[in-house]
Order: C-alpha cells, then sequence, then structure tokens
C-alpha cells in the first residue's frame, strides 16, 4: 500500500537512497532539507533522477511553520535530519544539541499539539551505533561486558585494547545486541541517544509503530567528499587519489562494520512497509567489521598505491576501538539481510569516487588541526 512519507535530511546521502527506494515502490515522498554547506557544499537541489517526483521544502528543522507544513497530510514520517561528526560534536556542543536535540523536540511538539500529526502512524528515526560507545565484549574469565572508556593513560603508553571491568584481562570483541546499556563517548553519540529515546517514547504513547535504526558506518556511491569531518572512506580516498600520506590512527588494528547505503536504504523501507505492531530499535550494519589499517591499504591500493599508509599511534578523545553488530533482531523483524559484501561494496564506491572532481586536499588536516586545538587529538608517547 503506498504511503505519503517525509523524510527529514531527505536530501543528504543516505537520504536521497531512501527516497530513490521508498519511489520504486510507488510510496508519496516530501523532503525537508536546510542543505547545510558543510555536507551539500554548492549543491541546494535534489538529483535529476529523483527530483520532479519528490516535494522538497528547503527549510531547517527548527523552523516549525516549515515542520508544520513539511508534516501536513503524511501517514510516515522519517527523521534523518541532524549534524554527523564524532570530532566535531566534542567542540561544536551547541550546534549539534540544537539541531539533533532541540530540532527533534520541535518535530514531536508539532505532532503532538497541531492537527498536521493526526495521521501519523509510523515513526522511524536514524540512530547510530554511537550510542553504544565500546559496545559488547567477552572476557575468558567473566564472559558478556561492556567496557568502560579507555583509559587515557593506556592509549598514551600504546595500549589500544579493551580491558575487562572486572579483571583486568584484555577482552575480544563480539556482535553488540540492541539490549547494549547506553554508552556514549561523544556528544554526537549523546544525542542521538535523546533523538531515539524521545521518537521511540512518543510512539510508544501514541501508539504508533516506531523504529530506532541504529546505522553502522554507512558508505557508498553519493557520499559527500567535501566534508572532512566525517566517512573515513571518502577521507581516505581523496588522500589517495593526490598521493598524499594517509594518517591511521591508533595501531590500525580498530575496526569498523560497513554497512553499503542501498542496503540501508532496503532496511528503511521494510520498515515503513512494515504491517505489525513494532516499538523499538534495530540494528542496521553488516554483521561484519573490517580494521581501518585493511580499509587505508585497500583503498590505496586501488588508486596505486601512490601514498603512504603510516600508522600514528595518533588517537581521538571520544573514538571507539571496535565496532560488529548483531544483526539478528534485524533479520526476526523486518526480516533484512544484507546483501552487499564490504569488498563488492568498496568497489562500486571507489569506481564512483574515481569520476568525481579532485577535493580540497588540506580540507582534513585542517579538521585535525581544530581537534588539536581543542585539545582531542592525542599521540602515543614512545
Amino acid at each position: 500500500m503506498a504511503k505519503s512519507v517525509l523524510i527529514t535530511g531527505g536530501a543528504g546521502f543516505i537520504g536521497v537512497n531512501i527516497c530513490r527506494a521508498l519511489l520504486a515502490e510507488g510510496h508519496r515522498l516530501s523532503v525537508l532539507d536546510n542543505f547545510s554547506q558543510q555536507v551539500h557544499n554548492t549543491n541546494n537541489g535534489l538529483p535529476l533522477d529523483i527530483r520532479s517526483h519528490v516535494h522538497l521544502i528547503k527549510e531547517d528543522i527548527r523552523n516549525k511553520t516549515a515542520v508544520r507544513q513539511a508534516l501536513n497530510g503524511i501517514d510516515t514520517l522519517i527523521h534523518l535530519a541532524a549534524e554527523t561528526g564524532t570530532g566535531q560534536s566534542m567542540y561544536e556542543i551547541e550546534r549539534y544539541f540544537s539541531v539533533n536535540v532541540q530540532g527533534t523536540a520541535l518535530l514531536l511538539d508539532v505532532l503532538q499539539n497541531d492537527e498536521v500529526g493526526k495521521n501519523l502512524d509510523t515513526l522511524i528515526v536514524a540512530s547510530s551505533r554511537a550510542i553504544y560507545g565500546e559496545g559488547c565484549y567477552q572476557c575468558s574469565g567473566h564472559g558478556t561486558v561492556f567496557p568502560e572508556p579507555r583509559s587515557l593513560n593506556r592509549m598514551l603508553s600504546g595500549d589500544f585494547d579493551l580491558h575487562c571491568p572486572k579483571c583486568g584481562a584484555i577482552v575480544m570483541m563480539a556482535p553488540t545486541e540492541e539490549s547494549a546499556p547506553f554508552q556514549p563517548l561523544s556528544i554526537y553519540g549523546l544525542t542521538k541517544q535523546v533523538q531515539e529515546q524521545a521518537m521511540l517514547m512518543f510512539a510508544k504513547t501514541r501508539g504508533i509503530n516506531g523504529f530506532s535504526l541504529r546505522y553502522q558506518n554507512v558508505y557508498g556511491p553519493g557520499q559527500s567528499l567535501k566534508n572532512p569531518y566525517t566517512g573515513i572512506l571518502s577521507i581516505f580516498s581523496n588522500l589517495a587519489r593526490q598521493s598524499q600520506t594517509i594518517e591511521v590512527y591508533e595501531d590500525g588494528l580498530e575496526s569498523r562494520d560497513f554497512i553499503f547505503v542501498e542496503d540501508v536504504a532496503a532496511a528503511t523501507c521494510r520498515t515503513v512497509s512494515y504491517r505489525g505492531n513494532f516499538v523499538g530499535a534495530i540494528n542496521v550494519g553488516s554483521g561484519e567489521s573490517v580494521t581501518v589499517n585493511t580499509v587505508a591499504h585497500e583503498i590505496n591500493n586501488y588508486f596505486g598505491g601512490c601514498s603512504d599508509v603510516l600508522i600514528t599511534g595518533k588517537f581521538r578523545v571520544g573514538d571507539i576501538r571496535h565496532n560488529v553488530a548483531s544483526m539478528t533482531k534485524a533479520q526476526s523483524v523486518i526480516k533484512f539481510v544484507p546483501s552487499v559484501s564490504f569488498k563488492d561494496g568498496l568497489r562500486q564506491f571507489l569506481a564512483w569516487v574515481e569520476k568525481q572532481p579532485l577535493e580540497d586536499s588540506k580540507a582534513y588536516q585542517r579538521s585535525v588541526v581544530e581537534l588539536q586545538e581543542h585539545g582531542l587529538m592525542m599521540n602515543r608517547k614512545d
């Protein structure tokens, strides 16, 4: 059955892919997006292939009049609008809370107190694995544990591993389930936690479906190559194409769960068409982890291997060590199984990158300097 869907932040990388997937299923779409310069640069419109099929409202999520207009007549809301970037969030604190928390509060306030929200039957919010902090690990002596943030002194000495909070032994990464405790390590993660809890509370109180989709590390063609604050695949690609040194933090063995953007769109579509009753969180990832060092070398090799890949021992305050999502709940609730392997997805992404114009090679370094100036970038003491 065709639904009337509003996607906040729908002109971004993930949003555009969700638009394409929903249009293919026959849904009616509206998008509210402020075209933030950090994400969109000078682009201020939707891609040509979807432009004539989507009602676009160019406004900020904190504009109540625009939000009220956008919500009129919709029955499904996908809330993607947010500031992203773990490191930047640690010093742009007011902006991250304003957009991510206050913007969500305004959205829910209109839904609660205005007639435009009367037909709403499904809320979907883009959450993040950042709300878990370090997530789930296994200790040989104490089983499943959820470690505290890594000790600054240990990291300065070059010990980047996680340790059991009970015995101090090094622990091994395990898939993190949705039942894991909230332990965000960054302002970004904290704001996503508040977003998620507010949206799900509203859905439960209203008696409608509510999905918090905890996206892992999303990548793919169309990802911003201009934003130096997020997306290591984009950052490494920009450096490799210009034969610049690729600096890998910590010891290079830190890992992430990368999920291809078309799989993210497919999972999101399944929540739109879900016919049961559900309020809760669902991981959207691949269920596999890849080390950052592996990513750096794969990208460098694709572009001719002209960059030096340097393991620096540097580390950012607020970064996690490892990440792999448990996909059991996604499979059981929305019948979602990712279809694109990291190897195939990376090849598609890099083939797309190769066709794009070169970006400012110094933009990423400027973002690193900002972290250093705010005391958020440290270096192992040899």
